[in-house]
């Protein structure tokens, strides 16, 4: 039962401070857009800041991954957390006092990047230590469901702070929630990842971690998958979506069309909670081509009706594909290389994201928006299967659930 995982205070007090932190997070990208547009009246500010924050993420990946393996994943998430409440709440200092300045926001930003490339890979591999191998998907079912929620909910509570009281405040908002968050996990009591991996230098765990993950078919398989994906499918999704859905059935329906699919996308993950199959990899990249059905149907120029149905869909879908991959990472990796092989998993896959962002208008200009839209969508489809071709995709077993107590290096919060 969802409630068995929730009574144990480890797991519990991880869930309290991902709900927080994950909230306070989904609100922040609507309050700094509002807020440095605002504050500067210029587009080129807001990507400068964007790209500010992105950009440490994917250098500092690897890194991240390594001392996650290297260090208790506990130190380096309360770290994280701790340093992403000063980073945001300085920002909100600069725009409470009206001393917006885009060099000092920025670099802000870019260390908020840096951090989030510590928490990305720990947050990935604490799992495991938190709850039983068998218990792993429901854990990342109850875990996803909040994180889906949070995506409903917080950019419409942030559009309502930054209304009434402005975007300084929603910002300090994601602040304190850093600081909330940090707190519960501070609570974790864990063992170390790894005491050996100490024994060699940050860069020779990044090399271990990359022997690692060639090593690992299935996983390096997905990941080009990811990459494939991400490649087409984002940029395309992002830019081309919302043009198109408003020369189709006006702006209204692409609000419905990202709603409905984030609601598709916490359905998917509360169902999966109980949905027991025995390859679980295999049923993911299944559900995953679900994910490319709106791309089509907007390059198939279909009726509102249609696209919105086909968004749901895809929520389903990438929702499933997302729990499987989390659950099937943390079953089969090695515990002492589980955050590092995470973050070769998330740097391949998150580097084709601006690659196909810059190239989808230029696409659009050459071939026709709708066309381009419509091979993206079956681009996306068929990277999402190719993963099948491999028997190590195919055939990766799912831990079987059943009433084991939590795994051993899970200790009680102190």
């Amino acid at each position: 039962m969802r409630s068995s995982l929730l009574q144990q205070a480890a797991f519990r007090s991880f869930f309290a401070g991902r709900l927080v932190s994950l909230l306070g997070s989904s609100m922040a990208p609507v309050a700094l857009a509002f807020a440095v547009l605002d504050a500067s009246g210029s587009g080129h500010d807001l990507g400068v800041v964007l790209a500010a924050h992105m950009l440490p993420l994917l250098a500092f990946l690897l890194v991240g991954g390594a001392v996650a393996d290297r260090f208790p994943r506990r130190t380096v998430l309360v770290t994280a957390h701790l340093g992403a409440a000063f980073t945001q709440g300085a920002v909100a200092a600069l725009l409470l006092t009206g001393r917006y300045s885009l060099p000092l926001v920025a670099a802000l930003e870019f260390l908020n990047g840096v951090l989030a490339a510590f928490t990305t890979p720990a947050l990935r591999g604490i799992v495991p230590q938190l709850v039983a191998k068998s218990l792993l998907r429901q854990a990342n079912s109850i875990l996803g469901s909040a994180s889906n929620a949070t995506k409903i909910l917080g950019p419409s509570m942030s559009g309502v702070l930054v209304v009434t009281v402005g975007s300084g405040p929603a910002i300090a908002f994601d602040a304190f929630t850093y600081l909330v968050a940090a707190g519960f996990l501070a609570r974790l009591s864990l063992t170390g990842a790894s005491e050996a991996s100490r024994r060699n230098t940050v860069s020779a765990d990044i090399r271990d971690g990359w022997s690692a993950f060639r090593a690992i078919r299935w996983v390096w398989v997905g990941t080009l998958s990811f990459c494939l994906l991400n490649l087409v499918q984002t940029g395309t999704w992002q830019i081309l979506g919302p043009q198109l859905t408003r020369q189709l059935s006006g702006e209204t329906t692409w609000g419905f069309v990202l709603s409905v699919r984030g609601v598709g996308m916490l359905a998917s993950s509360l169902l999966m909670y109980r949905l027991v199959v025995r390859h679980l990899l295999r049923f993911g990249q299944l559900a995953g081509v679900l994910g490319a059905l709106p791309l089509i149907a907007l390059g198939a120029q279909v009726h509102a009706p249609w696209l919105i149905a086909a968004a749901f869909v895809a929520g389903l879908g990438s929702s499933v594909t997302a729990v499987a991959w989390d659950t099937s990472l943390q079953e089969h990796v090695p515990a002492h290389v589980l955050s590092r092989v995470s973050s070769y998993d998330d740097l391949l896959s998150y580097v084709a994201i601006p690659v196909g962002q810059l190239c989808v208008g230029p696409l659009a200009e050459a071939f026709g928006a709708f066309r381009v839209t419509a091979v993206a969508g079956a681009v996306s489809a068929t990277a999402t299967l190719i993963p099948l071709a491999s028997r190590a995709v195919r055939r990766l077993p799912h831990a079987q659930p059943d009433t084991s107590a939590p795994a051993a290096d899970s200790c009680p919060a102190a």
